[in-house]
């Protein structure tokens, strides 16, 4: 499977994987209200690009992780936090204490997760009042623009099924999608922040990137060979050996709802 693809290359994941925004982690921390007392569940943590600065808060965090290799650097990641705790299982079957979390998060990972329990899951382990905090991650326009522009040919080349003439959107064609989770009678009050960086790598350092995304693990050796030399020199020939890439991280937020009488309203998610 794709979603298992990372946990191949956790150390490399670990060392060009860009961390999130702080005004990102900063809206998280201020609309959950995290501190020392607080529950945190993070969900698919990776090596901890989210995880880090959050247990900073000094919250009890726990954070369920896919990938062995990925769950163990990211417990490296968090030596001198006592208080986090990194699981190896998978989302879609673990079973969370019931309503008992401050704050449930998942950060460029929510789309890996079961779209037919995700949105239910995640509100039945958060405690009434508790928030839900999912990062989207989009690659935009922005940057070297004309870069990624000039190497779609090498795309429609080298992997299949690449659509011809794609180009990147700009930040304000780009829409996350909601309605799952106002669809979901667990959650209500949902929100989209948008917040976008830019991250200028090298050729080698811009390669290592693409080494970590599953559509360029998941390539046969000669055509991903046949991918990245073709862009390498692309990149030393015309961008004198740098690339800007813009990235888009919208922050959906939505509260778990209380019943009537204020206590937790249950739900059957098999």
């Amino acid at each position: 499977m794709l979603r298992e693809t990372f946990d191949a290359v956790a150390e490399r994941y670990d060392r060009v994987r860009p961390r999130y925004p702080s005004a990102l982690v900063d809206a998280i921390v201020t609309a959950a209200g995290l501190g020392p007392d607080s529950r945190v569940l993070e969900i698919a943590p990776g090596t901890g690009q989210l995880t880090v600065p959050l247990a900073a808060t000094g919250c009890r965090l726990t954070a369920v992780e896919l990938g062995a290799s990925l769950a163990a650097v990211a417990r490296r990641n968090l030596a001198d936090r006592p208080r986090a705790e990194v699981v190896v299982a998978d989302f879609d079957v673990w079973e969370p204490p019931a309503a008992s979390f401050d704050l449930v998060t998942c950060a460029t990972a929510f789309h890996w997760l079961d779209p037919a329990t995700r949105a239910a899951r995640t509100a039945a382990a958060l405690r009434p009042g508790g928030l839900l905090a999912v990062v989207v991650t989009d690659h935009v326009a922005g940057g070297t623009t004309q870069f990624f522009h000039d190497s779609q040919v090498h795309y429609e080349r080298w992997v299949p099924g690449t659509p011809p003439g794609l180009l990147l959107k700009d930040a304000s064609e780009v829409t996350a999608g909601i309605g799952e989770f106002e669809r979901e009678p667990g959650y209500e009050d949902v929100t989209v922040t948008r917040f976008t960086q830019d991250v200028t790598y090298s050729t080698d350092r811009y390669l290592e990137v693409l080494l970590t995304y599953s559509n360029h693990l998941a390539l046969d050796e000669p055509s991903r060979t046949g991918l990245l030399g073709a862009l390498r020199e692309l990149i030393d020939t015309r961008y004198g050996g740098t690339v800007t890439k813009r990235y888009l991280h919208e922050l959906l937020t939505a509260r778990r709802t209380l019943d009537r009488t204020g206590a937790h309203a249950p739900r059957d998610f098999g």
